[in-house]
């Protein structure tokens, strides 16, 4: 698997998006995140990433919570930072971005308005 940082080429070894999957679960789990889910894109034509974790909080203090944990379990099992993070300003929504898996924490609120999992119905779908 190939990603760009700084427009230098990064190859990921085979496997290595299930690992990194297993690390942002285990982050969120820490911070009792709700409705974890993994979407499977890797058969999606024109999808953005391999997988999508996501996962829903309680509150503005959860939702950095729940982040920070997830970078924190990535790190530690794969030494590797998000390549680009947002939200984390209004706390609605946070996108955490590792080339082949994006993280989406969601206020409960928010994730029903934006049904995700909607969008990409044709994908596997992994209840945690």
């Amino acid at each position: 698997m190939i990603g760009q940082v700084n427009g230098m080429t990064k190859k990921r070894k085979s496997g290595s998006s299930e690992i990194l999957c297993q690390a942002i679960v285990k982050g969120m789990q820490e911070k009792k995140a709700d409705d974890i889910l993994i979407l499977d894109l890797r058969k999606i034509s024109n999808a953005a990433a391999d997988f999508f974790v996501i996962c829903s909080g309680n509150s503005d203090k959860q939702l950095e919570a729940i982040a920070d944990s997830v970078s924190e379990e990535v790190h530690k099992s794969t030494q590797e930072a998000p390549r680009h993070v947002e939200g984390m300003q209004n706390k609605e929504w946070v996108l955490m971005d590792y080339f082949n898996v994006v993280v989406h924490i969601f206020r409960k609120d928010r994730r029903t308005y934006f049904a995700l999992e909607k969008l990409w119905g044709d994908a596997p779908v992994v209840e945690v």
